[in-house]
């Protein structure tokens, strides 16, 4: 889909939830349904807003074509010097505009899924998840970016078999919808006695998150199974049925959570996750039809393909995507993840260079 087109889209939607907000059967009716009108407009305000700008400064340029035609001079200096600032300032909308379509349709979503969970390598690969989960908590918190661990399985060693995390910010999926694939670390791991570099893997997958207006679930959708929480530790572990197990009856979707003693808020929890597995899965079923028109060629979200490399010895990251090879693991693992978007983000701007008709 062409920049423009999506932009289309992007203003016809804002313009749609526009409509809802002075509806007054909506104002007066459901509270999280208007609350969730509210919050999708927020996210589309900025790019709406700057789009209008760019079309109505294209209109203007059109009017000015026969002041440019005009044989008196005056009128023909004026409105040479009017279109020379309309078409810079323009463009500098348009770069705008082109940076906040960097992740496709759900570029201005400040809200998404990240879900971490340990591959190849046992133990060791528990411990990577639980570091590369450490790593984007910092640089969520650096970002100013809200986070949830929303379900976890740990290992008695402290590792993540598996943990789901919600994240809220602007701009959170057009920056973090790049960590989607298969991360590889190589060193040596905490349990190797003799010193020896090993390899594990973790797979990353970043969903964006829709508001609960885009995905139509009814409680005779879903199956709810109510269980007793299990893990290492935890004083409600296997005393009260607060973990929650929902299963989607058209998909087979099976989502749970167990990490709050409110089943309650476990519940609410589960129904976010598998709201965005729905969207995700209705995503890629939009994309597949139009295979055949321009992809990301780093956000394709593919779990099997092997995107980065941590190597401790050499305190060296690559991302193989971009041949991106940064000598400075220590501070990415620490949460100084920003090197890394930037250079992702600006190969992908790149791209959208190329597929623009601005």
């Amino acid at each position: 889909m062409k920049i423009r087109e999506q932009l289309e889209q992007t203003l016809t939607r804002f313009n749609e939830l526009e409509a809802m907000m002075s509806d007054q059967a909506i104002l007066s009716g459901d509270s999280s349904k208007m609350a969730s009108i509210m919050r999708e407009h927020g996210g589309l305000l900025k790019v709406a807003t700057m789009f209008r700008n760019y079309e109505r400064m294209a209109a203007e340029l059109k009017e000015l074509a026969p002041m440019l035609a005009s044989a008196d001079p005056d009128e023909n200096a004026m409105a040479l010097e009017e279109s020379t600032r309309l078409k810079e300032e323009r463009q500098e909308i348009w770069n705008g505009l082109l940076d906040m379509s960097i992740g496709g349709e759900d570029a201005a979503r400040t809200r998404c899924v990240l879900e971490i969970r340990a591959g190849t390598g046992g133990e060791e690969a528990a411990l990577f998840a639980r570091d590369l989960y450490s790593m984007y908590k910092h640089h969520a918190d650096a970002k100013g970016w809200k986070v949830e661990i929303m379900d976890s399985s740990t290992t008695e060693r402290g590792g993540f078999k598996e943990i789901i995390l919600g994240f809220e910010g602007e701009g959170v999926f057009r920056e973090l919808q790049f960590e989607s694939g298969g991360h590889r670390v190589q060193r040596v791991p905490e349990t190797e006695a003799q010193g020896r570099i090993h390899t594990s893997a973790a797979t990353v997958a970043v969903m964006a998150e829709p508001e609960d207006i885009e995905i139509d679930l009814k409680k005779e959708d879903y199956r709810v199974d109510k269980f007793c929480a299990s893990g290492p530790g935890g004083q409600h572990v296997n005393k009260t049925e607060s973990a929650i197990r929902l299963t989607h009856y058209e998909t087979g979707v099976v989502v749970q959570c167990q990490d709050e003693k409110s089943q309650l808020k476990n519940l609410a929890r589960a129904l976010r996750v598998l709201k965005t597995r729905l969207y995700e899965a209705k995503r890629e079923a939009e994309l597949k039809q139009r295979s055949n028109e321009r992809m990301s060629l780093i956000g394709s979200g593919d779990r099997s393909e092997r995107i980065r490399t941590y190597n401790f010895p050499q305190n060296r990251l690559t991302d193989h995507r971009i041949n991106l090879t940064l000598y400075k693991l220590d501070q990415i693992v620490a949460g100084d993840l920003q090197p890394v978007s930037d250079a992702l983000i600006e190969y992908e701007r790149s791209t959208l260079r190329d597929d623009t008709d601005a």
